[in-house]
Parts: C-alpha cells; sequence; structure tokens
C-alpha cells in the first residue's frame, strides 16, 4: 500500500521490483519560483524552464556519485539557452538566456520553434562530480516536439535505456514523473523461465507507460503528487523510498565574480572603467548584482604577481 509522499520540493524514488522498472517523481514550488528569480521569463519559457529543472530532479534520483547533473539546452531560434542543474544533495537551480531580438514570444509558440528553428539546436547532459577531474557530456539533436521527447531520446540514444517521462511547469510550480526499464536479474533460470519473465516485464513496461499516458499537464500541477502516484499505480506492487527535501542554490559570491574579472585582465578593465565609472556583474542564476568601482578593481589585482583576493562586501 502507498504511504504518503511530500508534494513541496520534494524528491521521491520508486520502484517496481517485480517488473525491473524504476521511477522517481519530483514536485518543486518554493525552490522553483526562487530559481526564476527577478527574471521575469515569458510564460512559454517558464514552461521549457521549469520543465527542464524537473527533468534534472529526476535524473538525479538514480546518482551514485557526489556531484550534479546538468541539463542544457543549446536553441538557434529565440530562446539560446537553457540550463537546469540539481547536485547530488537535491540543490537545485536554473536559468534562460533569451536571444536579444526575440520580442514577444507566444504562450502556445512551439518547442521546435522556439530552440531548433533552424536545426541546429541541441540537447547536453553532463554529469560532474566533485571528485572528478573531466566530466562526463553527452550530447544529440534536439528531437521532439517537447522537453520530454527531447529527453527520452537521449536516453535511448545515448544510455540505451528506455524512458517514460512526464514533465509539467508554470510560474509557480514544476512536476516530473520518470519511468526507467531496467536490465532484468532474475537469477538462475532456465531458458523457459527466463522467456516468460521477459514477457511479464515487457507486458508490465507497455501498461505503466499506457498509464503514464493517461496523464495531463494540468493534473499533474494541480494534484499532490501522492494523490497522483496512487492514482496511477494503485493496483501495482510498489516500493517508495524515502523523500528527499529540493532546495535553490546559488553559490555565487562577490570573491567568484572578482576573480571572473580579473581573467579579463588589468588593461580590459581599466577601459571598461574609463567608459562606465563601474562595472556591474549580474548572476544569471540568482540575479543578484555585485558593483565594483575603480578602487575595488584595482584591490583584484594586488599581490605577488597580481593574485589579490577581491575586497569589500558591496552588492
Amino acid at each position: 500500500m502507498l504511504q504518503a509522499v511530500a508534494s513541496h520540493d520534494s524528491l521521491q524514488r520508486f520502484m517496481f521490483d517485480d517488473l525491473a522498472v524504476r521511477g522517481s517523481v519530483a514536485a518543486l514550488s518554493e525552490s522553483w519560483r526562487q530559481s526564476q528569480g527577478e527574471h521575469n521569463y515569458p510564460t512559454v519559457v517558464q514552461s521549457l524552464l521549469g520543465e527542464l529543472l524537473a527533468a534534472a530532479c529526476l535524473l538525479s534520483a538514480s546518482l551514485k556519485f557526489d556531484g550534479s547533473i546538468i541539463l542544457q539546452i543549446h536553441g538557434d531560434g529565440p530562446v539560446k539557452l537553457l540550463v537546469a542543474e540539481c547536485e547530488s544533495g537535491q540543490q537545485v537551480r536554473a536559468t534562460a538566456t533569451l536571444a536579444p531580438d526575440a520580442g514577444a514570444l507566444a504562450a502556445d509558440a512551439s518547442f521546435q520553434s522556439l530552440v531548433n528553428r533552424e536545426g541546429r539546436g541541441r540537447f547536453m547532459l553532463t554529469l560532474a562530480g566533485k571528485n572528478q577531474q573531466q566530466p562526463y557530456k553527452g550530447i544529440v539533436p534536439l528531437d521532439g516536439d517537447n522537453i520530454a521527447q527531447a529527453l527520452q531520446h537521449y536516453m535511448l540514444r545515448s544510455e540505451q535505456v528506455d524512458t517514460e517521462l512526464m514533465l509539467a511547469a508554470n510560474g509557480e510550480y514544476a512536476r516530473g514523473l520518470l519511468l526507467q526499464k531496467m536490465p532484468s536479474h532474475g537469477g538462475v533460470m532456465s531458458p523457459e523461465q527466463a522467456a516468460e519473465v521477459a514477457e511479464r516485464q515487457s507486458q508490465g513496461w507497455l501498461q505503466l507507460q499506457a498509464l503514464c499516458n493517461t496523464v495531463k499537464s494540468a493534473e499533474m500541477l494541480a494534484v499532490d503528487v501522492g494523490v497522483l502516484l496512487h492514482r496511477l499505480f494503485w493496483e501495482q506492487d510498489m516500493r517508495l523510498f524515502d523523500a528527499q527535501e529540493l532546495r535553490f542554490f546559488c553559490p555565487c559570491s562577490r570573491e567568484k565574480v572578482g576573480n571572473m574579472l580579473k581573467m579579463m585582465g588589468r588593461d580590459e578593465i581599466e577601459s571598461a572603467l574609463a567608459d562606465v565609472g563601474k562595472l556591474e556583474v549580474a548572476c544569471q542564476f540568482c540575479g543578484r548584482n555585485y558593483l565594483f568601482d575603480a578602487v575595488d578593481c584595482a584591490q583584484l589585482f594586488i599581490g605577488d604577481g597580481g593574485s589579490g583576493e577581491a575586497q569589500g562586501t558591496r552588492h
């Protein structure tokens, strides 16, 4: 019997042991609103970015290392970039970049027209372990009519994993439901027994897919995820794991921004200061502004080898 499932800012894993299928369900509210910050994204961009963030949370449920999963969509239309990240500690953030001439975007604009207008859009998945020197990156073309289809295409093409994914988002909530077919490990069996198990699991996978496809976006956003799981799988033998809290995070700091400015070099910094008098850098994730005047910038280059730390606390 299903147990109560946390619905606000939570990630829940579950398993259908007899069918060799694993799944996860993600619900974001406050963490999603914090991720948007003061960006005021168009409605259609809110939906895309929220769905991508929910997808990153769902995939993070299977991470076996200390690190993060980063999903990126590099577009060639009015939406140039969508980025969503979920760390293994269930800390999340997301951002979107629009083309300077994007103009007003219709709420019903198609996925392909927004990010794959010329057919050059790309979907990228990055696994970045904290103790990994080189992160893993997988890149595929942007196939499909929405983010769920694009990600299912990636998982089948790059990971050879059958995946069923349902995503929905608006300005207030982001939700997601994921199922993945796992290799069967039935122990020592006769060929007849193995064939019987394979057939049962294959039919079970098709049934679970059919159940997921009955869910509409409006239902996902309006119904508690615990209620949703019960509606879909009440007849199935499903094992639930403890829910994990999802939280917004942004690791930006004045010191990191100062180090970025130092990489530009003294001459370029001084040239910029001569034009505008001060430098203002905004974090693309949380929207926090960092202000550096001529004194602050001079302090960046104080110290041995010009590697002095940025001083001050203004932001």
